[in-house]
């Protein structure tokens, strides 16, 4: 079955996670995977801007900005322009709460484009899912992605599913977040078309992401839904 992923990292990632990928490194796991298209994000956006000349068939770009930097609407712009189709956020890296009025020349932005808006969720005290919902409120013609759906914390993994069911705008995507249960709860209580597969790559690997959702219960049309169509849907792909 193809599949789109909706987040993964290129480059090194140091300190305590210690990982790393390369654009050719993705697209080997990439196609052995049977991944179509894998949406990438990098604190060096260039590296995810050559990779997208590259490889643009394989490659979506996510713009990764720090909304307390004076550049980041600079990035935004000029990397919107060169075609990436969404914007992530890591308030738990950058330390800001993710309703914080720093985020709202980005939230802005990513409305004047139409692109969607992809923020790390599960970590306290920045990126709780109840933050992002105020965000989200505060915004509702964009689009939020919370990425890892509250992570592995029971507490919030609950409270992501909570959030998305009251805001029509949240969507919720599963790297990490490890109770296989949980995708099938969000497929039928948040919306069929509000869940997306990805893989934290190289966090994580492809083969465990795909694992917890084929012993999830859903059917093939959840997951043909799940694993594709709704990526496709949220990032625009033609």
């Amino acid at each position: 079955m193809k599949k789109i992923d909706a987040h993964a990292h290129i480059g090194e990632i140091g300190g305590w996670a210690n990982v790393a990928a390369t654009p050719k490194q993705l697209l080997e796991l990439m196609d052995t995977y049977e991944i179509e298209k894998t949406v990438i994000c990098s604190q060096n956006n260039e590296a995810v801007y050559q990779a997208l000349c590259e490889w643009p068939d394989r490659f979506l770009g996510a713009v990764y900005v720090n909304p307390l930097e004076e550049t980041c609407t600079q990035l935004l712009k000029q990397y919107l322009e060169k075609g990436f189709q969404a914007v992530k956020l890591n308030p738990l890296r950058h330390a800001f709460v993710a309703d914080d009025v720093c985020v709202d020349p980005v939230m802005e932005m990513a409305e004047h484009y139409h692109v969607p808006v992809c923020i790390h969720c599960g970590h306290p005290p920045y990126s709780l899912p109840w933050s992002i919902a105020l965000l989200a409120e505060r915004f509702p013609n964009v689009k939020v992605m919370m990425i890892h759906m509250g992570h592995g914390h029971g507490v919030y993994i609950d409270a992501s599913l909570k959030m998305a069911r009251r805001y029509a705008n949240l969507y919720l995507e599963m790297s990490g977040m490890p109770m296989h249960t949980k995708i099938k709860e969000a497929y039928e209580s948040v919306g069929a078309n509000r869940i997306l597969f990805g893989t934290d790559g190289p966090f994580h690997h492809p083969s465990v992401e795909m694992q917890k959702v084929l012993v999830s219960g859903l059917d093939e049309e959840a997951l043909q839904k799940i694993f594709y169509d709704n990526a496709k849907a949220f990032f625009q792909i033609s």
